[in-house]
């Protein structure tokens, strides 16, 4: 991390904006079958990533009252556990994927989501491992690799988790997700600059969606640059989800003001000089 910055980046700041990115980190790696499907799982209207905070615990509960009708199937199992995690409900999660886990032990994508689970409760090592098992050498699945640098970063590994996704851009070019993720690691060493050159370029990617550009805005903001951060966070939102997003940036940012004093840093000579930590 940048001396220049050390003083503006304080630990509560860094912790606060670490759990935030990480989550969206993960959520930015789903498999096909964390997306509502078809069949016995109740039909959505929207992404479950464009629904507000109200459509996703209705939807919840749908998806609640079929799991407890069938708790076996993996498709309504990774599906309930991926909208309670969305929900901030990371334990009740968890203990849904474990038994998921248990009546479907070689699905890959319910070892995927258990994986994602188990990082969301803050069992990165277990995380790891379960995501290892459902990786396949032969035909590696990028989502996997990028959710491993995701749960590497959480674990204050930035080199490694770089890594892994370089690694995942190999197999997949230009993945938004992917490279969204590799601009929060730097995030997370307060390398800001760095971090708005890669957002920006997964945001410049036709398949980017609203995530990739919030994390974009996140960036921007954090640099001081808040009415150009609102201008992303608004795009291509409705008025609702424009205001929450404005909103949660407000308070990502208001905290000790440490979107000013970047702002300040910026123009000051010599505060472009940083390190990258690999």
């Amino acid at each position: 991390m940048p001396a220049s910055l050390t003083t503006i980046f304080t630990n509560r700041i860094l912790q606060g904006a670490a759990a935030s990115l990480i989550v969206l980190a993960l959520a930015g790696c789903s498999t096909t079958k964390d997306r509502m499907t078809t069949g016995s799982v109740p039909k959505l209207t929207k992404p479950v990533e464009e629904m507000d905070a109200t459509e996703l615990r209705s939807a919840t509960d749908r998806l609640g009252q079929a799991y407890e009708k069938n708790p076996r199937d993996p498709v309504t199992g990774v599906n309930y556990a991926n909208l309670l995690r969305m929900n901030g409900r990371d334990t009740q999660a968890l203990a849904v994927m474990q038994q998921v886990a248990i009546a479907n032990p070689g699905d890959r994508n319910v070892l995927a989501a258990y994986g994602k689970a188990q990082a969301a409760a803050g069992q990165f090592q277990q995380a790891l491992d379960t995501i290892g098992r459902a990786q396949t050498p032969d035909r590696p699945d990028w989502k996997l690799v990028s959710a491993q640098g995701a749960i590497l970063d959480q674990m204050g590994r930035a080199s490694d988790a770089r890594q892994r996704y370089r690694d995942a851009l190999d197999i997949q070019p230009n993945e938004p997700s992917i490279l969204s993720n590799l601009g929060m690691s730097y995030v997370l060493t307060g390398d800001l600059r760095t971090a708005e050159t890669y957002l920006r370029s997964a945001a410049s990617q036709p398949t980017a969606d609203s995530r990739v550009r919030q994390n974009l805005a996140l960036v921007v903001g954090l640099q001081g640059r808040f009415p150009e951060a609102e201008q992303i966070a608004r795009r291509e939102l409705s008025p609702q989800q424009a205001d929450a997003n404005v909103a949660y940036l407000r308070g990502m940012l208001s905290q000790q003001n440490s979107w000013q004093r970047l702002a300040a840093k910026d123009k000051t000579p010599g505060a472009a000089d940083s390190s990258n930590t690999n």
